[in-house]
């Protein structure tokens, strides 16, 4: 079938059963009476019956026309033989009404309940015009109340609908920032209580070559046991509050919430996954089911979805999730807080979300993150640059907890940091900006000028923009604020070494508004140009050197940037201006006067 049917559709097919089966013996019964062959007469009821049905199941414009004139006509020559037989057509009447949707009503109750009795009047003279068309009118008035009564169903089922979704979308709003809520506490409780024990473990070991008494360092060793204990403790704390949720691999948590959509939805939703599955980062696992529950929310409130298929292919490089409705699309250029959401949580994790769509065609949904895994087969060897003694074992000691991370050095100012670069050779710099001697700034352009392969992470308390762009134009790869959180800070530090380039959120922000300030002097013409397809200022400058025929990598080495990142910025801008490679994207550009 081509549509869902409810109980009132089986209540119109038995009508019409019914209606049709009754003409049918009554014909055979009075067939010497007929002018046609009886076989015509049948044929002709066949077609009554199925026709009219037909467009009402494939093209309802086509209907109530076929209705009238094929079932109308049948009624006719029957009522022009027995004027009594115009009564079969009070059933058709009654279906005509109950159809007649988008005030058709207007024309279909006059031509049935006015028009039709005066024909048969002219072919049954002794037929009363006045008494067929008042029980006409009120089989059709029946019919009507009936379809009011489908219509009020109808917009009732389509509340509860609506109801079930909201109701799905918001239990998982309510488990989700739960399992949230948990995580921020865990983190909290690991980076402050777990830092300040820490901190206090180290303070007192320090304390160790000044005191001389037995009694002394006794009582410093009961302090020490007792601050690793508590310590103990709070991890303890902490591995019970983590949601269990988060505990799922990837692929078992989407099922689950595919399975647990599909059941308070009411729609079909088709889960594949391809590839082997391999472990992702909890930042990543959060970007993609928050992705999959926005898109299959929108699917059903916004498109009016009825099946759904969700695709999650593991592959070498990234993690790519589908989402590909039925249902109606979406307006070109809508975009709600939470399509907005799902962008910003991937471009955070250097990755992509892309929303492809047309008018009654459904919606495609995309979600590329790239792989974000622990490092198990190898250690990142890391070098910590601080002024502050205490920050520097502080990092130490929280970096050391992770398996794949090592600090193979320390530096209180950039030129000790430079020297210990050429003994130790770090795959990665943690640097300050603020130190004597050498700041943070001089250092890292001196080590990338002598070790272009190292990678080099800001990670400072300051929020001057300035400083953050001179920091980014002398080749650093990262930029964050020392008040992120620890437990993060192991996952950016595998991002950037991966040639991934990261910037704290807040920072972003600031450093693109600066960016668009400093640009304000450039050729009006060409930025309302670039206005028209909502290109920013960074995909417009990747856009110039795409024109000049530079491959990602070069274009990333000039604007200090990663390959991964120049890619990202190049496909936004590729999609923003409908084109499919590069080669597209120069033509379409410059007819835009969108390259100088």
């Amino acid at each position: 079938m081509v549509k869902r049917w409810y109980w009132y559709d089986w209540l119109m097919f038995i009508i019409r059963l019914i209606c049709s089966i009754s003409l049918v013996f009554t014909t055979i019964e009075l067939k010497e009476y007929f002018t046609l062959p009886i076989v015509a007469l049948m044929l002709w009821q066949l077609i009554a019956f199925s026709v009219p049905w037909l467009c009402l199941q494939l093209d309802y414009k086509y209907y109530l026309f076929t209705e009238i004139v094929i079932s109308g006509g049948l009624c006719l020559y029957l009522a022009a033989f027995f004027p009594q037989a115009y009564f079969s057509f009070l059933l058709y009447a009654f279906l005509i009404a109950a159809h007649s949707a988008q005030r058709t009503y207007l024309w279909s109750g006059p031509v049935s309940i006015l028009l039709l009795p005066a024909i048969i009047k002219l072919f049954a003279e002794q037929s009363e015009y006045w008494v067929m068309a008042v029980h006409i009118g009120m089989a059709y008035v029946f019919g009507f109340s009936f379809h009011l009564l489908v219509l009020n169903f109808r917009q009732g089922e389509v509340i509860r609908d609506q109801n079930a979704v909201l109701e799905q979308y918001l239990s998982q709003i309510e488990r989700i920032t739960l399992a949230e809520e948990r995580n921020r506490l865990s983190k909290e409780l690991h980076d402050t209580v777990g830092h300040a024990y820490t901190s206090l473990i180290m303070g007192l070991e320090t304390l160790r070559p000044e005191l001389t008494t037995e009694t002394g360092t006794e009582r410093l060793e009961s302090l020490l046991n007792l601050g690793r204990q508590n310590m103990e403790e709070v991890r303890n704390y902490v591995h019970q509050i983590e949601s269990p949720h988060e505990a799922l691999p990837l692929l078992q948590s989407l099922r689950k919430l595919a399975e647990e959509f599909q059941e308070h939805a009411k729609v079909t939703v088709r889960f594949h996954a391809y590839g082997e599955e391999y472990p992702v980062t909890k930042q990543a696992k959060t970007a993609l089911y928050r992705c999959l529950q926005e898109s299959l929310t929108n699917a059903v409130r916004h498109g009016n979805s009825t099946e759904i298929k969700v695709s999650v292919q593991f592959e070498p490089q990234q993690t790519r999730l589908e989402i590909q409705d039925n249902g109606r699309g979406m307006e070109q250029g809508r975009e709600g807080f939470g399509l907005s959401a799902m962008k910003e949580r991937a471009m955070n994790l250097q990755g992509h979300v892309a929303v492809y769509t047309e008018p009654g065609e459904g919606t495609l949904v995309t979600c590329t993150l790239p792989r974000q895994t622990e490092l198990k087969d190898e250690v990142i060897r890391l070098l910590v640059v601080d002024d502050q003694p205490f920050i520097r074992e502080s990092l130490r000691t929280l970096l050391e907890e992770q398996q794949d991370l090592q600090v193979v050095g320390t530096a209180e100012d950039g030129e000790q940091a430079i020297e210990l670069c050429r003994q130790v050779q770090p795959q990665l710099v943690l640097m300050d900006l603020e130190m004597p001697n050498m700041d943070g700034i001089a250092a890292s352009r001196r080590i990338k000028e002598l070790w272009p392969d190292i990678r080099i992470l800001i990670l400072t308390t300051f929020e001057d923009t300035r400083q953050a762009l001179e920091a980014m134009r002398s080749g650093v790869d990262g930029y964050l604020l020392k008040s992120m959180q620890p437990l993060e800070l192991a996952e950016t530090i595998r991002t950037v070494y991966r040639r991934g380039t990261l910037i704290d959120q807040g920072m972003s922000h600031k450093l693109f508004a600066q960016l668009e300030a400093d640009n304000s002097g450039d050729d009006p013409s060409l930025i309302k140009a670039s206005s028209a397809y909502e290109l920013t200022p960074r995909e417009l400058e990747i856009l110039q050197f795409v024109s000049k025929g530079l491959r990602y990598k070069s274009i990333a080495s000039k604007l200090y940037l990663s390959d991964g990142t120049v890619r990202n910025y190049a496909s936004s801008a590729y999609m923003k201006l409908g084109v499919r490679n590069r080669e597209e994207a120069v033509q379409k550009a410059r007819e835009a006067g969108l390259l100088e």
